[in-house]
């Protein structure tokens, strides 16, 4: 039996005794939905936020008009600001956001369908990867989850510097 990244996520999180936070657009609370679909996820997860426009990205985030108006919304600097504006909202030691293109519309040739941004912050520093995918609107969302979780994961096992 495969172990879901959100049960690994779990039992990290139990051993470093830190709060997740999650900042979400282009998956609209999938990476939430995960997360709570473990029993006792609220020990360590406290919440976090859909902020699927602009305005909310900025209001309830604190991500800057300028980093929206210059780089977009599916960007490194944005969800950047985005994981770090939910690592305050929230208290919590580790923020994951997500942003993208989930298609099938919406594409451009400098950001096509499936380009999107995974960002992380804590307090030692903050990542963010870029991933380019290749399926449907829903395919996109899950592999788009699935790689915030692994993010997390990577993190908690060392793997970033």
């Amino acid at each position: 039996m495969t172990t879901l990244l959100e049960e690994v996520l779990k039992d990290y999180m139990h051993v470093r005794g830190f709060k997740l936070a999650t900042a979400e657009s282009c998956t609209g609370g999938l990476v939430s939905h995960r997360i709570t679909n473990v029993s006792g996820s609220s020990e360590y997860y406290p919440g976090g936020v859909v902020a699927y426009s602009y305005e909310a990205k900025a209001s309830m985030l604190g991500v800057a008009w300028d980093i929206l108006n210059t780089h977009g919304a599916v960007s490194e600097e944005t969800v950047l600001e985005m994981a770090r504006g939910a690592r305050k909202l929230f208290d919590a030691d580790i923020a994951v956001s997500v942003s993208g293109i989930a298609g099938p519309t919406g594409g451009t040739a400098e950001k096509p369908v499936g380009t999107t941004w995974v960002g992380l912050s804590t307090n030692d520093g903050e990542w963010a990867r870029h991933f380019v995918w290749d399926g449907d609107r829903e395919q996109n969302k899950h592999y788009s989850s699935d790689a915030a979780l692994q993010f997390i994961i990577d993190y908690l096992e060392g793997k970033l510097s």
